[in-house]
C-alpha cells in the first residue's frame, strides 16, 4: 500500500517539482538472469542561460503495473548547451510476457518546429521486451551514436544510430511518431519538411534527409526492431533531435569500404575523408567493435589538414567474435566550420570469419571413405559440417566467402558435434565414383568458417560394380530383366587367394528389402544374368551381387555390395497431359532419359523427347485416351574402367490423360477494419492459370497455432469477402482455388492480423445522480474482452473499488463504506484479458480518473 501511495504522489507532484527540457533519449536493457534485467535510460537535456530545470531522478514504468524512481548515475555536459544524463536500475519481472518499459517527463525543450507547443508537451520514450524461455537470453542493441545532430538547409543530412546487437540478432529500422503522455503519438506532430524525401533505410538504419528546407530544431523518432529466427523479440523507440542551420558550408565525405578478416588476426583499416570547402576535418569511430568485451579496438586520426583527413582503425580480432551478422563500424567525419559543423557518416561492415579446417586427410576401402582433420584454430567451435559431391569442383574460397556455396553442387551429409571431434566415416558411398569433400567449422550461432581444401578419393575396386538392371520385356507373369556388373580389378590376393564366386540376389521394389538368392557363378568373367518369370508390368525389381572368397574352409564375403533397381515409370494424370515419373535406385548417375510413346500410325514405339530430369510431361494429349510409354536411361559412373554409357530400359506402362491438376494458388491480401469489427479479404488471379476455377475457399483460425477451418466459399466471379469474427479481431487466413474437377490448389500466402485494440477508459466522470456519466465505464462499444482486473485507489493509496466485470460500472462509491467518494483525482490499475492471436493475453492499463460533482465542471473527454 505504501508503494501505491508513493507512486500516486510522485505522479501528481512531478509536474510541479521537476520541469525539464528534454531534447532526446532512449531506453536499453541487459538481461542479468531469467527474469531480472538492468535497464539504462539515456536522456539529452537543454542547458545554458534560461534553462535552470534539472532532473536528478526519473520515474520508470516497468510495464508490469509497477514503477520505480531511478537516480541519475552519470551527468556529462556537452558543447552547444547539451547535457547527457544516465539512469540505471534493475527489475525482476513476475514471469514471461511482453512488457513495455516507459519513461515520461513533463517538458520538451522550447521551440521544436515540428511539435506544437513543445515546451509543454510530454517527452515519452519506450522499449518493448519479450521474455520467453524458448527464445532465450536477450539484450537490446547498444546505440553507439548519440541521438543529437546538426544539419544544413539544402544539404543532404545522414545520421545512423550505430546500433550493435550483442546477441547477433537482426535489426530493422522505421520512422515513427514522437510520443507524448501515455506513449500516445503527439497530436499535430509532423515530419520535418524535405525538398525531396526523409527516409530511413530498413536494413542499415541510415536516416537520410534530402534535404532540410527550413532552419530550426526538429525531433524525429526511430523505431528499432529486433528479430531472431524470423520472430520479433523487442523494439526501441528512440527520440532524436536535429538542429538545422542556414549555412554555405558543405559536409565532408568519408571514404571507406566493407571488409572481412579471419578471426585471430590483426585488422589495420585505413579510412579517409575530404571536404569540398577545404575545411579541417575531425575523424572519429564508434560502433560494435568498441562495445565487445575484451575488445582492443582503437581509432587514431593520422592526417589533419585543410580539406583532407586520414585515420587508422586497429582491432585484434578474437575467435569469440565470429558470428553470422557483421559488425558495424561507424566512421564519422565532422568539419570545423562556422556557424555549424557538418557531418558525414559511413557505416563499415566488418565480417569476422572463422579459420578454415586444416590438414584434411582421406582414405578409402572397398566400401567406405574415412576423413580426419585437425582441430580448428578457434576453440569455441561447436562442431564441423561435412559436405560431399561426386567429382572435384576445384573450389577455393574467395575473400569473405564462407561455408560452401550451394551452386558448387555439394550436399551437407553430416554435422560432427564437438570441437575435438575431428573424424568422419562415410559409408553411404558406392563403387564407380570419385567422391570429394569439404569440411567447415561451425560456431555457436551457426556461422561457418572458410571451407577446407577439397579432398577426393575412389573406393578400392575389390568388389563387383553393378551396371545394368534393364527390362527386356514387360509382362505380369513372364517379364524379363537383364542384369550385368563390372568385375573387380583390385583383389588382395594375399587376403583372398580364391577361388571366387558371385551370388546374385533379387527383391521386389527399389531398395532390396526382401532379397532372395537366385543364382551363383563360379567364373569371375561371367558377369551377366537374365532373370525371367517376373511381373515387370506392376513391380520394380532390385538386385545385389555379392563376391565371395570361395576357398574350402575359408569362405567369406569380400566387401559389401550395393543395390540397383530397374527404372519404373508411373504417372501423374493431368489435363490433356501426362507426367511420367522415372523411379529408380542406382549407384550410377543417369544423365538422360529418352521417352518413347506407342504410335498407332507406326504400330510401334517412337521417341518423343529427352530430358535430364527425373520426370517428363507429355502434353497436347486427349483426355480419356490411353497412351503407352517406356524410357531408355543413359548414365555412367565417374571413373574410368567401367562401361560408359550405361543403358537401361524401363517397363512399358500405359495411362489416360485426365484433369487432376489443381489451379494456381491465389494471392491474398487481408486487412483489419477495427471500427467495423471486420476483416477484409481480397485476392488476385491469373486468367491463364485460373481458367477453370469454380470457387475460392477461405480458411480461418483464431490463434497462431490453431487449426484452420473453412469459413466461406466464394464463386469464381468474386475477388473479395468480408469476414465478421465471433470471438476476437485477431486471426490468420489463407485461401485456395478449386477447379471444375474439384482439384484444390495449394494454400495461398498466409496472413495473420492482430492490430485492433478496443478497450479504452475515460479519465473523468460525474457520479452526481443526473443520469449523465453517472457510471465509470469503458468507451462503448468494446469487443473480445474476457475479463478485467480493475482496482481504483485514492491519492493516499486506499482501495476504493475493484471488479472483474469489463463494463466496470463504478458508481463512485467506496466499496467498504458505500458512500460517494469526494471529488478529486484517483488512480487505477487495470489488467485487460483480451482475445489475441496467441490466445488470451493481458494488456496492462493505468492512469487517472478525475471525479467531478457536476457535468458542467469538466465534460467527459472522449
Amino acid at each position: 500500500m505504501k508503494k501505491i501511495l508513493l507512486l500516486i504522489l510522485s505522479i501528481l507532484l512531478v509536474f510541479e517539482l521537476f520541469a525539464t527540457h528534454n531534447r532526446a533519449g532512449e531506453i536499453t536493457y541487459r538481461q542479468i538472469s531469467d527474469l531480472t534485467f538492468e535497464i539504462t535510460i539515456i536522456t539529452y537535456t537543454a542547458t545554458g542561460p534560461g534553462w535552470t530545470a534539472d532532473r536528478p531522478e526519473l520515474e520508470i514504468e516497468w510495464g508490469d503495473n509497477t514503477t520505480s524512481i531511478l537516480p541519475r548515475s552519470e551527468e556529462i555536459f556537452l558543447p552547444d548547451y547539451y547535457k547527457r544524463n544516465k539512469y540505471v536500475g534493475t527489475h525482476t519481472y513476475p514471469g514471461p510476457g511482453i512488457y513495455v518499459i516507459v519513461v515520461e517527463d513533463p517538458n520538451r525543450n522550447l521551440g521544436v518546429n515540428n511539435i506544437p507547443n513543445s515546451v509543454n508537451t510530454v517527452f515519452s520514450i519506450s522499449t518493448t521486451m519479450l521474455i520467453n524461455p524458448e527464445i532465450g537470453t536477450n539484450n537490446t542493441p547498444i546505440l553507439t551514436q548519440p541521438p543529437i545532430d546538426k544539419a544544413a538547409v539544402g544539404q543532404v543530412f545522414i545520421h545512423n544510430p550505430g546500433a550493435f546487437d550483442p546477441d547477433g540478432d537482426s535489426l530493422s529500422y522505421k520512422l515513427t511518431t514522437c510520443r507524448a503522455e501515455n506513449g500516445e503519438p503527439i497530436e499535430g506532430y509532423t515530419l520535418p519538411a524535405a525538398s525531396n524525401s526523409l527516409t530511413v533505410n530498413e536494413i542499415t538504419g541510415d536516416l537520410v534527409w534530402n534535404t532540410p528546407v527550413n532552419p530550426g530544431v526538429y525531433n524525429i523518432a526511430m523505431l528499432i526492431e529486433e528479430w531472431r529466427d524470423g520472430i520479433k523479440i523487442g523494439q526501441i523507440i528512440r527520440d532524436m533531435q536535429i538542429e538545422v542551420y542556414e549555412t554555405d558550408n558543405h559536409p565532408p565525405e568519408v571514404i571507406a569500404l566493407d571488409t572481412c578478416i579471419e578471426a585471430g588476426t590483426f585488422l589495420q583499416y585505413d579510412v579517409s575523408a575530404t571536404d569540398p570547402d577545404n575545411d579541417y576535418i575531425v575523424l572519429s569511430a564508434a560502433g560494435a567493435p568498441f562495445e565487445l568485451e575484451e575488445s582492443t579496438a582503437s581509432f587514431v586520426q593520422d592526417i589533419y589538414a585543410p580539406g583532407i583527413a586520414t585515420g587508422t582503425f586497429e582491432w585484434q580480432t578474437l575467435c569469440d567474435y565470429v558470428r553470422k551478422q557483421p559488425y558495424t563500424l561507424n566512421i564519422k567525419a565532422e568539419d570545423e566550420s562556422s556557424p555549424v559543423n557538418l557531418v558525414d557518416i559511413n557505416n563499415v561492415s566488418i565480417t569476422i570469419v572463422g579459420p578454415k579446417v586444416e590438414n584434411v586427410a582421406i582414405d578409402a576401402t572397398t566400401t567406405e571413405i574415412s576423413l580426419v582433420w585437425d582441430e580448428n584454430a578457434c576453440t569455441n567451435v561447436t562442431g564441423y559440417n561435412v559436405y560431399r559431391r561426386i567429382t572435384p569442383s576445384g573450389f577455393i574460397p574467395d575473400y569473405c566467402e564462407v561455408g560452401v556455396p550451394e551452386e558448387l553442387g555439394y550436399s551437407k551429409i553430416a554435422y560432427v558435434e564437438g570441437f575435438s571431434s575431428t573424424s568422419y566415416n562415410d559409408i553411404s558411398v558406392s563403387q564407380g565414383h570419385e567422391y570429394c569433400y569439404l569440411i567447415t567449422a561451425v560456431f555457436p550461432d551457426g556461422a561457418e568458417g572458410y571451407a577446407s581444401d577439397e579432398v577426393c578419393a575412389v573406393l578400392v575396386r575389390g568388389i563387383p560394380t553393378i551396371t545394368n538392371v534393364s527390362v527386356n520385356s514387360t509382362d505380369e507373369t513372364n517379364g524379363e530383366i537383364y542384369v550385368a556388373w563390372a568385375k573387380q580389378t583390385e583383389i588382395d590376393i594375399g587376403e583372398a587367394p580364391g577361388p571366387y564366386q558371385y551370388v546374385l540376389y533379387r527383391s521386389d521394389g527399389f531398395f532390396g528389402d526382401d532379397l532372395i538368392e537366385i543364382a551363383t557363378m563360379d567364373d569371375i568373367d561371367d558377369t551377366t544374368f537374365v532373370d525371367t518369370g517376373l511381373d515387370t508390368k506392376n513391380n520394380a525389381w532390385s538386385y545385389k551381387v555379392e563376391f565371395y572368397n570361395n576357398e574350402a574352409g575359408n569362405r567369406f564375403l569380400i566387401g559389401t555390395p550395393h543395390i540397383a533397381s530397374s527404372v519404373f515409370i508411373d504417372f501423374q494424370q493431368m489435363e490433356n497431359a501426362l507426367k511420367l515419373n522415372f523411379n529408380k535406385n542406382t549407384p550410377w548417375v543417369n544423365s538422360e532419359y529418352t521417352v518413347y510413346r506407342y504410335s498407332e500410325t507406326l504400330a510401334d514405339f517412337d521417341s518423343i523427347g529427352t530430358t535430364g530430369a527425373e520426370s517428363y510431361i507429355d502434353d497436347g494429349l486427349i483426355n480419356g485416351k490411353e497412351y503407352c510409354y517406356y524410357v531408355i536411361s543413359t548414365g555412367s559412373y565417374s571413373i574410368d574402367g567401367i562401361i560408359n554409357p550405361i543403358i537401361n530400359l524401363s517397363q512399358e506402362n500405359c495411362e489416360e490423360a485426365i484433369d487432376t491438376t489443381a489451379p494456381c494458388s491465389p494471392y491474398m491480401v487481408a486487412t483489419s477494419t477495427c471500427d467495423s469489427v471486420r476483416f477484409n479479404i481480397d485476392w488476385d488471379y491469373n486468367d491463364t492459370c485460373y481458367d477453370d476455377v469454380m470457387e475460392y475457399r477461405i480458411y480461418f483460425t483464431q490463434h497462431l497455432d490453431g487449426t484452420f477451418e473453412l469459413v466461406h466459399t466464394a464463386p469464381a466471379t468474386t475477388q473479395s469477402y468480408v469476414y465478421y469474427p465471433e470471438i476476437g479481431m485477431a486471426g490468420c487466413f489463407y485461401m485456395t482455388a478449386v477447379d471444375s474437377f474439384s482439384n484444390e490448389s495449394f494454400v495461398s500466402n498466409k496472413i495473420c492480423l492482430d492490430d485492433c485494440t478496443y478497450y479504452e477508459l475515460p479519465n473523468v466522470f460525474t457520479p452526481n445522480g443526473d443520469n449523465i456519466h453517472d457510471l465509470f465505464q469503458p468507451f462503448f462499444p468494446y469487443y473480445f474482452v474476457e475479463k478485467v482486473d480493475m482496482k481504483i485507489y485514492d491519492r493516499w493509496g486506499l482501495l476504493m473499488f475493484e471488479t472483474d466485470d469489463p463494463d466496470i460500472n463504478w458508481d463512485g462509491r467506496n466499496y467498504k463504506s458505500g458512500k460517494i467518494v469526494s471529488r478529486g483525482v484517483y488512480y487505477y490499475i487495470c489488467d485487460v484479458y483480451e482475445q489475441r492471436l496467441t490466445g488470451v493475453e493481458v494488456r496492462h492499463l493505468h492512469g487517472f480518473i478525475h471525479v467531478f460533482d457536476s457535468q458542467e465542471e469538466n465534460p467527459i473527454q472522449e
